[in-house]
Order: structure tokens, then sequence, then C-alpha cells
């Protein structure tokens, strides 16, 4: 089985209008300057058993094309602060490849269906400081469609990842997850009320 390369996201979500402006991310202890925007077209296709086995144990499968991460993915359940993500290369169409189904059995052997497509237009801005990417701040402006109920549903987000000159400790994230807190809200953010885009994408 081909491994897929594993990453631990740990992130944090806000719901925002669709005039609402971008923070402001100067008053940030630590970030010394802001990318300018890159705006990345992504087009994901999720999948799930007919009974949605996968959604109910928090496991996200999906085929996304566009930006720096085109590929297969499986999201896990989150853990703790973060959740595991597992990429593998983009196949040429939506049959889904042995390695993913493989590493899938675990939790189900059962065939897979579309369930969701999610569609992003995604601004990208790296939050800097003197070691490097501290952060990577997203605008998300989100088409979702449940293709099994056919109801679409638009939406927009913004998301803050922490990037590898991020604090290491528990401490140093909550302080900087909490002076981004601070930047976001004052802008007009709220917390976001669904976990996931998949979930919302559902009505959840």
């Amino acid at each position: 089985m081909t491994e897929g390369a594993r990453t631990v996201e740990v992130e944090r979500k806000y719901d925002v209008d669709a005039g609402t402006p971008l923070p402001d991310w100067t008053g940030i202890t630590g970030v010394d300057a802001v990318s300018p925007g890159e705006l990345r077209e992504l087009d994901a296709r999720y999948f799930d058993t007919e009974d949605a086995v996968l959604a109910r144990a928090g496991i996200a499968v999906r085929r996304r094309t566009g930006g720096p991460d085109a590929g297969w993915h499986i999201k896990g359940p989150r853990e703790g602060d973060g959740r595991l993500e597992i990429v593998w290369p983009l196949s040429d169409d939506d049959t889904i490849p042995d390695a993913v189904a493989d590493t899938l059995a675990r939790w189900t052997t059962a065939p897979l269906t579309p369930l969701a497509r999610i569609e992003n237009s995604r601004t990208a801005y790296l939050l800097t400081g003197p070691e490097g990417v501290i952060a990577e701040f997203v605008d998300d402006r989100v088409r979702a469609t449940d293709l099994r109920q056919n109801v679409q549903r638009e939406w927009r987000e913004w998301e803050v990842e922490l990037g590898p000159a991020a604090p290491a400790d528990d401490a140093g994230r909550d302080a900087f997850f909490a002076a981004v807190e601070a930047v976001v809200f004052a802008a007009g953010a709220r917390a976001a009320a669904s976990d996931s885009k998949l979930a919302r994408a559902l009505g959840h």
C-alpha cells in the first residue's frame, strides 16, 4: 500500500458575512509581515457509504483539485487540538484509489459513493515572523452541494492554521490563538457554527 503524506492540522474557524473586512494582523506579537493574498480555486468531491458510516465517525474523504495540496485526502476525527490529514496524489478520475480504500478499511469496506461537492474560492495569506511562517490565514467563499439531497448552500468563513514557526507549547499556542481571536472578532467574525465544511454542506 502506498503511504500517504501525514500532517496534523491545528486550526480555528470563524464565520463571517459576505462584506466583512479582512482582519488587521499588525497588532499580533511575533507577526511582522503578511504576504499578498494568493487566490486558489478549490473543487472537492466528498465520498461516504450509503449510510454515512464515515461521517458518523468524524472521517472525511475527498478528492480535491486546485491549490498546493490537491489530491485524495482523508481527514480523521479531532484529537486534542489537532486533526490528522493523510494526502495521496490525484488520480485520473473519482475512482477511490486502493491506498485510500485500504486506509479506510479500519472504519468500513463498504462501497463509497458521492456525498457532497464543495467549491471554494480561497484567498490565502501567510503570517510570518523572524523564524518563518507562524500561520496561514484563509478567506473562504464556499459553494456547497449536498449531492444526496440536492441542496445547495453558500457561506463565507475564515480559517487560521498554525505553520512551522508557530509556538510549539500549549501555552504559546493558546496565547497566539487568543490574539488571533481578538483580531478576527474585532473585524466582525463570529465563532464558527459548524466544525467542518462537509458538516455545513450537509446541513449540520
